[in-house]
């Protein structure tokens, strides 16, 4: 344990006296005492250094903070235990937030780099088949979607994001099998590669027609912040859908949301002592840490979304987004977004909120593959540790990442004229059956409100609500 004085109480060790070591590096063996640290030390000075070095960034000391991101690159691992995996891409993203100051060397360092466009959808289709979270959301959003369209003969449904065909798949077999027959069915699917739409066109079609279901395919190319609603082609008389999977949080910024205008201010010392009490606990993992954290009473999100003042709530972008899909008087809405608030405007904020959010998402991979496995290390990589970086070493309008809690999306969606749909007790348990088949007893699922969040522990990650049309 700390003490106020700031030494160590773990005793026997070198992790004992590190807050009082010279950061310093030497020019041959500049930390020899690293390589000393027990995995439980190790990943306790991980948070201690990750928390400093989040420190110097924020208040422009970057000659200390470069020797706290050298002395992390000597723990740090992708292919280590959970906290030398997170510290790795927390130091990538707080380096990532200074070279971002020298826009002309940020701009050459990474002049070269060229997307992987199918490398990106073949990871990300990776993470849907090994984390159930995408598919929970599927299963709970097709089943407010059958139980609305109960009846009705022409069902226009609208993905915000399609890029996952297996959702809509199981859509048409659950209204192909409807007692009173299957309604006219069209999907109207919203992404900016032109490709995927294509892709996603010819599955759907096909298995629409395997099971003589009539349906149609609407592609709209185009980014969500530029989406002509007119594009949607919504007609009179048909039972409106609409689902977003993860993409209402990227409306969140604007342009006048600049660095200027939210300074990143060094670490509040609320913040400061929840951080250094977890990086305290001898524990060998981050979940433990977290576990043990929840049991002293603190979790970071809990005061996040209810001590906001309503005007807060408020973003011009969004807004205007939802009053517009209000517009289209849709039966049902179903939304799912992280769980967890991620759009603080300071950065040691962020900071402790995500580190606590991808800690758990970290561990869930680990329980699902090998430490060894080349599938985790680019999920970790190109979906995790992206996000990461977009939290961390954003601002403005470049920082999509935008993650807010369920009560917040509430108080949106109620002032944009929804009107909350509980989801049904069917869905549930469609839920965690699904959360059963995967053989692990970390995963929960519980109720808020009629709405649907899927934890690990008693980690909220992501949250599924359903919405309606109200006058």
């Amino acid at each position: 344990m700390f003490q106020e004085d700031g030494s160590s109480s773990v005793t026997s060790s070198p992790l004992q006296m590190f807050p009082m070591m010279s950061l310093s590096p030497g020019t041959m063996s500049p930390y020899p005492w690293l390589k000393e640290l027990k995995p439980e030390e190790r990943g306790l000075y991980l948070i201690h250094l990750l928390v400093n070095c989040a420190n110097h960034v924020a208040s422009g000391s970057l000659e200390n903070a470069n020797i706290a991101l050298d002395q992390i690159s000597h723990l740090a691992s992708p292919q280590g235990d959970t906290m030398q995996r997170i510290a790795s891409y927390f130091s990538e993203a707080l380096a990532d937030r200074v070279l971002r100051a020298w826009p002309g060397v940020y701009k050459a360092f990474h002049s070269t780099r060229i997307p992987v466009v199918a490398e990106e959808i073949l990871v990300k289709k990776m993470f849907f088949e090994f984390l159930p979270f995408m598919k929970v959301a599927f299963v709970i959003s097709n089943q407010a979607i059958v139980e609305s369209m109960e009846g009705e003969k022409m069902v226009h449904v609208i993905d915000l994001n399609a890029t996952e065909p297996a959702q809509w798949c199981a859509l048409i077999r659950d209204l192909s099998a409807r007692p009173e027959g299957p309604p006219h069915l069209r999907i109207t699917g919203v992404h900016q590669r032109k490709e995927v739409l294509e892709q996603m066109a010819h599955i759907l079609t096909e298995e629409a027609e395997n099971l003589d279901l009539p349906f149609q395919f609407n592609p709209v190319v185009s980014k969500l912040e530029n989406l002509d609603i007119e594009k949607l082609r919504v007609k009179t008389g048909e039972a409106l859908a609409i689902s977003s999977i993860m993409q209402l949080h990227t409306l969140l910024g604007s342009e006048n949301d600049q660095r200027k205008k939210s300074p990143s201010t060094p670490m509040s010392n609320g913040i400061g002592v929840h951080l250094q009490r977890v990086a305290h606990m001898n524990q060998s993992t981050l979940r433990e840490l977290l576990e043990k954290d929840t049991v002293n009473g603190y979790s970071p999100s809990t005061d996040s979304a209810s001590s906001s003042p309503l005007s807060s709530i408020h973003s011009p972008n969004i807004d205007s987004f939802l009053n517009a899909l209000w517009g289209l008087s849709p039966k049902v809405m179903v939304v799912t977004e992280q769980d967890s608030d991620h759009n603080a405007k300071n950065l040691m904020e962020r900071l402790s909120e995500s580190l606590y959010f991808y800690a758990a998402l970290f561990d869930c991979l680990e329980s699902a593959l090998p430490r060894a496995s080349l599938e985790r290390l680019k999920m970790e990589k190109m979906i995790l540790g992206d996000e990461i970086k977009n939290i961390i070493a954003c601002e403005g309008a470049e920082r999509r990442e935008r993650h807010e809690k369920l009560e917040r999306w509430s108080q949106r969606l109620e002032l944009a004229g929804f009107a909350n749909v509980p989801l049904s007790y069917y869905a549930m348990l469609q839920a965690k059956r699904l959360l059963q088949s995967y053989n692990s007893d970390g995963y929960r699922i519980k109720e808020e409100n009629g709405c649907v969040v899927i934890c690990w522990q008693d980690r909220p990650l992501y949250a599924v609500s359903a919405w309606r049309f109200r006058r």
